[in-house]
């Protein structure tokens, strides 16, 4: 499909109640044709990967149209200067984590931008780190558990910054890191319990979600299922 077609499509399938929706929830509605992602995805899988055509889609600053080019883009042909040209393109949560779940944690360069748009003093660059790190701990099964251990003092350093994405995408990331197995739950548990030591409101509603999450019965005993089906395969 070519640029145009794909953009006349996104506009018939342009919802604006679900716009107003949206906005509700803390979407950007600026640009927004109110499609939502499980439809954009199905068009995703119908148009097939494309690089070049997820390039263009972005630059048309159609808020659809950037969901649908993390869909199609190619995670093999991502660059640098890619990624960070469209973290500062991130207006919105939504075109944030589609970006970094969807597509940056594919590349072999996402551990990097982990540590450098953590450092950022925009809202969704910052958040964006962590959501990589959120999406990572889902997707990359090859990472060792020291990678992950090593973003502790990452998490330490930012669990005080109060602005709602920010503080939301560090839980995440703590959250999705203490579900990957049974070592790293303990650790992030313990990280949770430093971290509500702090004089911070930031810090502690973090650490009481977290918390909250990583202790529960449905956690540890998807812990303990793993655990008996490790066994099994040794006896095996």
């Amino acid at each position: 499909m070519e640029l145009t077609q794909i953009i006349a499509q996104l506009h018939t399938m342009k919802d604006p109640h679900a716009v107003q929706g949206m906005a509700r929830y803390g979407i950007n509605p600026h640009n927004n044709l109110g499609i939502s992602v499980n439809r954009l995805r199905v068009l995703g899988k119908q148009i097939g990967i494309n690089h070049d055509l997820a390039l263009r889609l972005w630059d048309t600053g159609i808020h659809d149209a950037r969901l649908l080019a993390c869909f199609i883009d190619d995670p093999t042909l991502l660059t640098s200067k890619q990624m960070d040209a469209w973290a500062q393109d991130f207006d919105s949560w939504d075109i944030c984590d589609q970006s970094c779940t969807s597509l940056f944690d594919k590349s072999p360069l996402a551990w990097k931008k982990i540590f450098k748009w953590a450092d950022s003093n925009q809202e969704f660059v910052k958040r964006g780190a962590f959501s990589l790190l959120a999406g990572l701990a889902v997707h990359d099964k090859q990472a060792s558990d020291s990678r992950f251990l090593r973003c502790i003092p990452l998490i330490k350093n930012h669990v005080t910054d109060d602005r709602n994405y920010v503080k939301k995408g560090v839980n995440w990331a703590l959250r999705n890191i203490g579900k990957r197995n049974q070592f790293l739950n303990k650790k992030m548990i313990h990280l949770s319990k430093e971290i509500l030591l702090q004089d911070s409101r930031s810090a502690r509603w973090i650490a009481r979600d977290a918390l909250r999450e990583l202790t529960t019965n449905k956690v540890q005993k998807r812990f303990e299922k793993k655990g008996k089906k490790g066994k099994r395969m040794v006896r095996d």
